[in-house]
């Protein structure tokens, strides 16, 4: 069963942590939903602990709450995303973010490696922006979610589409880009660098 490590950082956004260390949890999708919807420091890790297990439609069927996030975004994003075939990470990403009213600041935020155009560059930290390359790290494929802790090889993170599903993977560190963070929102909780502190046994499933 692969580690679990959570940052001080993390720690200080959740009630009663010492609890929370103990528990040594078994199931990290139960235990972040119900930490993270606990506290409301970073609102928009609630939107993304709040959809956990949400899956995209089977064959040509369309999940109606994945399409409806790129309706609510609305302009472009509406008009371009219609069905849940097309990768969606960047738009579970975009829906975090609008439902929260966190300005969307880049153009096509269904690109992945546009959000390293987002806001500002933060170490990577609880509710950060990650952005990861796939396919060649020269190349335009890539992968977006958000930073809930790490381990000594993997970064793991909250995101849509990973196995066709919002879930908790863990995606290497060798395929990291960079972190970002909403320029001039609540820019404390992005200042501690001492990212790695305990540890608990979770079941992470691994990125693609």
């Amino acid at each position: 069963m692969p580690v679990r490590e959570f940052s001080d950082f993390a720690r200080s956004l959740f009630d009663d942590t010492s609890t929370y260390v103990a528990e040594k949890a078994s199931n990290t999708v139960q235990t972040i939903k119900r930490r993270v919807t606990a506290n409301r420091k970073v609102p928009w890790m609630v939107t993304a602990a709040a959809n956990l297990g949400t899956v995209e439609g089977v064959g040509y069927r369309n999940n109606p709450r994945i399409v409806s996030w790129a309706e609510r975004i609305g302009g472009a994003m509406k008009r371009i995303y219609t069905q849940d075939s097309t990768p969606w990470c960047g738009l579970f990403v975009a829906h975090c973010m609008h439902a929260n009213e966190v300005p969307i600041t880049i153009s096509n935020p269904l690109g992945a490696r546009n959000w390293l155009k987002f806001g500002v560059p933060v170490d990577p930290c609880f509710g950060a922006v990650m952005v990861f390359w796939r396919g060649s790290k020269n190349g335009w494929q890539g992968h977006v979610a958000f930073y809930v802790g790490e381990d000594s090889n993997y970064y793991h993170v909250i995101g849509g589409n990973q196995g066709n599903k919002v879930s908790v993977a863990r995606y290497p560190k060798s395929r990291f880009l960079g972190a970002r963070w909403p320029k001039g929102y609540r820019t404390l909780y992005q200042n501690n660098s001492s990212r790695i502190h305990r540890k608990f046994s979770a079941t992470v499933g691994n990125g693609y």
